[in-house]
């Protein structure tokens, strides 16, 4: 028997979210926080204790202690104590910063207390962006409902200690423990849901094109050929070449050369690694077809991407408050992302 969790694994263990901002909140009823569209973010509000309601349109869904949910392509949103709250703008609620990416809230009008844990990440990895973009608007994970043993359940209790206790080096903790949480939650719904079942999501599931999608991400140094991966997916090359073209809509060499030059791209924007040093790290011997490969890809060369990546480095936090209502927050604080 195929086990189709590995082909799985081999994708999602490369997935990359950027920690941009992380909120504990603590909120008395009646309260509501209306979430504007952030470009770029996606939003894991996590339910520590109480419970509220996430209106996306239409959709209500009711979260309590333990609930999470991901939620996906800048959506606006909102949380609300009980339906018909009346809701507050996020930028208009004064923050207590904490640390350079963390904040607590405190609001409301004094009643039933809810406790939630709010973190917002920015999708930069060429990967993770595909994935976020065949994902729902919203993913929900019910109160500690633990597909795999305990786990989830064991995350969320350490999350909430940490929001709660705020121990030194508690900071780090819960931002690494909310990008936990991220992983598990995409990997539930991969597992169980009907719409993974086409696309690049498929492609990732199939224990054949699956297998060979995670060494091709891992490693696209390496002089792939089409045998070679055939091999590795245990087909014969035909085959392989039409399963593949047929679950991604591109042949499998094509494929390749488009995530090479994608992780060419991201490394030259965030990194001072030397464009040689990059070329070799993306398969290619010679920087100069590396270089005439990016521009036809990309529209511009290595050496222009890598300006604009010093142009846009100043920060996830500050490229989320770009994007947010101009009246800065009472105290020169930054725009928070928080529940």
């Amino acid at each position: 028997m195929v086990d189709t969790d590995a082909p799985l694994g081999d994708g999602l263990h490369l997935l990359r979210f950027t920690g941009a901002l992380y909120c504990q909140a603590d909120l008395t009823a009646p309260w509501g926080v209306e979430f504007p569209r952030i470009e770029s973010c996606v939003m894991l509000p996590v339910v520590l204790s109480g419970r509220c309601v996430l209106e996306i349109g239409r959709e209500r869904h009711l979260l309590e202690a333990g609930s999470a949910a991901l939620i996906m392509h800048a959506t606006p949103h909102r949380l609300l104590s009980s339906p018909g709250a009346p809701g507050t703008g996020l930028f208009d609620i004064p923050v207590e910063r904490v640390g350079e990416t963390y904040e607590r809230m405190r609001f409301g009008g004094g009643g039933e207390r809810t406790q939630i844990a709010y973190a917002a990440m920015t999708v930069d990895e060429p990967l993770t962006a595909r994935l976020v973009q065949e994902l729902p608007d919203v993913i929900r994970v019910d109160p500690w409902d633990d597909g795999e043993p305990g786990a989830f359940g064991t995350v969320l209790r350490l999350l909430a200690h940490e929001a709660q206790t705020l121990a030194p080096g508690g900071e780090a903790v819960m931002t690494r423990l909310a990008d936990v949480l991220v992983i598990q939650v995409l990997r539930r719904w991969l597992r169980d849901s009907r719409e993974a079942s086409t696309g690049w999501l498929a492609a990732l599931r199939d224990p054949h094109v699956g297998r060979v999608l995670g060494h091709l991400h891992a490693q696209p140094e390496l002089a792939w050929s089409l045998v070679e991966m055939a091999q590795l997916a245990g087909m014969s090359r035909s085959a392989f070449a039409e399963r593949f073209t047929g679950l991604l809509g591109e042949p499998p060499m094509r494929y390749l050369a488009r995530w090479r030059l994608e992780q060419a791209y991201v490394a030259l924007t965030t990194t001072t690694d030397p464009v040689a040093a990059i070329s070799r790290q993306v398969g290619y011997g010679s920087e100069a077809a590396f270089g005439r490969a990016f521009k036809r890809h990309h529209g511009m060369s290595p050496g222009a991407a890598r300006r604009s990546g010093t142009a846009r480095s100043v920060g996830s936090l500050r490229t989320a408050a770009d994007t947010a209502p101009a009246r800065p927050l009472p105290g020169g604080a930054r725009p928070a992302v928080a529940s």
